[in-house]
Parts: structure tokens; C-alpha cells; sequence
């Protein structure tokens, strides 16, 4: 059986979507934004935490908040 060193395991941060509601139609939208728990709750956003998703630490900007561009340049099986 093969042993994972920690050098070897990703470090994965929980994630949550920015969304608003269109007030025209009262759909719920993706402000092209996602960030960290702690990033919005300071920024005063509410967090649905049944929506959360994982990325890789290294994908975050130094505010908490997913580096788009960054994560658009690697493959992966989630949707972020």
C-alpha cells in the first residue's frame, strides 16, 4: 500500500461563489466572484454553506479571493 507524505496531498481551501438576485427576474446569479469563508464574511456577503466547493490554496489572491485566471490555467474534474 502506497503512503502519502503531506509533500505529496494538495493543500485544498473551502470556497463560496459570490451570487445576487436579478431583481427583474429573481433569479439568482454568479458575480463572476468566489472567495474564501473569512474574505466574505468580512466583505459582508452571506455564505449558503451547503454551497461550498474546494481549490487549491495557491488558486487564492492575498484578499481571500479566487485568482480566475489562475485557476482557468489548469485542468480539473470541479466545477469552481
Amino acid at each position: 500500500m502506497k503512503q502519502h507524505r503531506p509533500a505529496d496531498m494538495l493543500n485544498f481551501v473551502e470556497v463560496f461563489d459570490v451570487m445576487e438576485v436579478d431583481p427583474a427576474t429573481g433569479e439568482t446569479v454568479w458575480t463572476g466572484v468566489t472567495g474564501t469563508r473569512t474574505a466574505l464574511q468580512r466583505d459582508g456577503f452571506a455564505i449558503n454553506p451547503k454551497a461550498a466547493a474546494y481549490c487549491p490554496i495557491e488558486w487564492l489572491d492575498d484578499r481571500g479571493y479566487l485568482d480566475s485566471e489562475l485557476a482557468r490555467q489548469h485542468p480539473r474534474p470541479w466545477s469552481i
